[in-house]
């Protein structure tokens, strides 16, 4: 058994696929359209063959747009990438205009910063003291 898909909801579908793509690096690898419905991903250009990201839109969906107010307004991130160097990935990320909420932070085990996304989520970058 493995993973294959990760659900993130986002307010804008297209908006969220220019960001994950032009900004984050991330590819398109579905999508798909049925009447309003949309089944659109995203996959790490480092593993394309990896866990895809689906983009569902919240707007519409009452329960989903709960969840990520009330991850968002808790300030929950609700993703997490791993990245081999957290300065670096903040240092190229800001220069493309991307807005952290929280700077490259030492925490227990790990370095993290963590970003706002601009589809309503906020999106936290891990560097594992033992990851490699």
């Amino acid at each position: 058994m493995k993973i294959k898909n990760a659900t993130l909801y986002v307010e804008d579908q297209e908006k969220a696929l220019r960001f994950y793509t032009e900004r984050l690096g991330f590819r398109k690898k579905a999508d798909f359209s049925q009447g309003d419905y949309r089944w659109l991903t995203v996959v790490s250009t480092e593993d394309p063959e990896g866990v895809e990201l689906v983009f569902e839109k919240s707007s519409g969906n009452p329960i989903a747009q709960t969840y990520q107010s009330a991850m968002k307004s808790g300030g929950r991130s609700a993703a997490m990438f791993f990245v081999d160097d957290v300065q670096t990935e903040f240092d190229r990320l800001t220069a493309l205009g991307v807005e952290f909420i929280q700077p490259p932070t030492k925490v227990t085990g790990s370095t993290i910063a963590r970003l706002d996304d601009t589809c309503g989520n906020l999106i936290q970058l891990t560097k594992l003291d033992a990851w490699k």
